[in-house]
């Protein structure tokens, strides 16, 4: 569905739900950053951890996304209360 077809109130519902969804991840996988880094330092046997490092880095690409989606959000809306 296209913002233009959805009324204001959903996308104030969209954005809080992208501006949370978006601080979940991010919180996420730094903890999960940090735990990887924290096990490769530590750990003798720490070939799960240079594995799992992955995942975070990997996942990253989606916050960018999400930012953009949340300017969308916003430009719309701002665009309606004019």
């Amino acid at each position: 569905m296209d913002l233009k077809e959805k009324t204001t109130k959903q996308l104030n519902n969209e954005l809080k739900g992208v501006k949370m969804t978006t601080g979940a991840l991010i919180g996420i996988l730094s903890v999960l950053f940090i735990l990887c880094v924290f096990g490769l330092f530590t750990k003798e046997d720490n070939s799960v951890f240079r594995t799992l490092i992955i995942v975070p880095l990997a996942l990253s690409a989606i916050i960018p996304m999400n930012f953009s989606n949340m300017k969308r959000i916003k430009k719309e809306i701002q665009l309606r209360d004019k």
